[in-house]
């Protein structure tokens, strides 16, 4: 039962996009050490920009 909840909680935040700061985090520290990382309320607000400049990007 734990790894059917652990596989459910994980697949609901791939699709949620919740582990994009997580890997955007792993990103910086192992390719770019020297730089500083953004904060995760920093980098939604990154992403919201992004996907608000380009709009036709979205079904809806």
């Amino acid at each position: 039962m734990r790894d059917v909840f652990t596989g459910v909680r994980w697949y609901l935040r791939e699709v949620s996009g919740e582990t994009a700061y997580d890997r955007y985090v792993e990103h910086r520290r192992r390719d770019h050490p020297d730089e500083p990382v953004m904060t995760r309320r920093a980098f939604e607000r990154a992403r919201q920009d992004e996907r608000e400049a380009r709009p036709q990007a979205r079904c809806c």
